[in-house]
């Protein structure tokens, strides 16, 4: 195997590829990336036997076909320390060495076999349903937020994705939950037969934002029994789902409290982050007394301080006090789109729905904490 590179090229491909394998396996050729050149292209493969990355390159020159396993970690790292824009050129010399050269650097690379590599011949055969790349990540950023990290219940630690319908009109709807928050967020699609819905892991989710953030192209969605492929231009993204329920979130979702706080989202985010200053480990939450024309934020920490802050603000009810974690609180403002936030409340012990005006088709909710 013999070709040359543009540097740049082939770490964007790299820097998915090495984020995807697992830093602690049992299987040394899982650390490894597959690089294959054949009919004219070369191809790089990754996984962690649950995520397939693969992606394919056109655009360099070649000497010789070829394939040979290398540490993704080792050659992405050695990728992003070589100037941008050059051309590099890539020798295996044997079944165990790999030359690179780049302008005046020359490394020798371990490879391990093609053969211990993981074989993934089987495609999903089902209809591809397109979406537009921009439109995925923002339902994909909007819902992330709110995944779970708890292994006792690994059916919340993904997004549901799942075909909804209001006013005769079909949404892909993306759904996450950690039991404390929830976050939901629609596309408009055509109507969709036969399209199953699964939970898609967090790994996977962190992968696909990551591949899809400098993308234009329409990303193709397959869905399978127990796997998922997105192709997005030359690039792939075979994951397994989650097996599991997800739970039946619509129970949750306040239908009528009806005390609207109005704020300024900006504001609001920055009033948060000053007061929460005085809380060193951000775990004592923050107090959020609601007046008609303004709201109090008060934080007090057993080990570092107190704080207080005002700010301006429409509210149709009368005067209450209610607690929230700051964390979440923040991560749902932070993906609001319009200028105000809009928070339905009913008292301080149950759920609130957060609503953007510039987007209908995204909600939030969050349970209030008990200080």
């Amino acid at each position: 195997m013999q070709f040359q590179i543009k540097r740049d090229k082939l770490l964007k491909s790299l820097s998915v590829a090495h984020s995807i394998i697992e830093r602690k396996n049992t299987l040394p050729i899982l650390a490894n990336v597959l690089m294959e050149v054949k009919n004219n292209t070369l191809s790089i493969v990754a996984t962690d036997l649950d995520i397939i990355f693969r992606d394919e390159i056109s655009e360099l020159s070649i000497d010789q076909e070829g394939s040979t396993t290398t540490s993704a970690t080792v050659l992405y790292d050695l990728l992003r320390k070589i100037p941008s824009n050059i051309d590099i050129s890539f020798n295996l010399q044997n079944e165990n060495k790999l030359k690179i050269l780049a302008k005046n650097s020359k490394f020798n690379l371990l490879c391990l076999p093609v053969d211990n590599f993981p074989n993934f011949a089987e495609e999903i055969k089902s209809n591809p349903f397109q979406i537009e790349a921009s439109k995925l990540l923002t339902l994909l950023n909007k819902t992330k937020i709110s995944m779970s990290n708890d292994d006792t219940r690994h059916y919340l630690n993904g997004i549901f994705m799942h075909i909804t319908a209001s006013n005769k009109n079909s949404y892909l709807t993306g759904v996450a939950t950690d039991t404390h928050r929830l976050s939901s967020s629609s596309l408009p699609v055509d109507d969709i037969k036969n399209f199953k819905p699964f939970i898609l892991p967090k790994k996977t989710v962190f992968q696909l934002c990551n591949l899809l953030q400098d993308s234009n192209e329409k990303v193709e969605l397959f869905t399978g029994e127990n796997k998922i492929q997105f192709k997005i231009g030359n690039s792939k993204i075979i994951s397994k789902v989650i097996d599991g329920k997800f739970p039946e979130y619509e129970k949750v979702v306040p239908k009528s409290n009806n005390k609207i706080l109005d704020v300024n989202v900006e504001d609001f985010i920055n009033c948060i982050e000053r007061v929460i200053t005085v809380s060193i480990d951000r775990k004592e939450g923050v107090k959020v007394t609601l007046e008609k024309e303004n709201i109090q934020l008060f934080v007090n920490s057993s080990s570092s301080g107190e704080g207080k802050e005002t700010m301006p603000a429409k509210y149709n009810s009368e005067s209450f006090t209610i607690s929230f974690n700051a964390r979440y609180l923040l991560d749902i403002a932070s993906e609001i789109v319009d200028k105000r936030l809009i928070m339905n409340l009913n008292d301080a012990v149950s759920p609130v729905l957060i609503q953007d005006n510039s987007d209908k088709q995204s909600y939030y909710v969050i349970m209030p904490m008990k200080i």
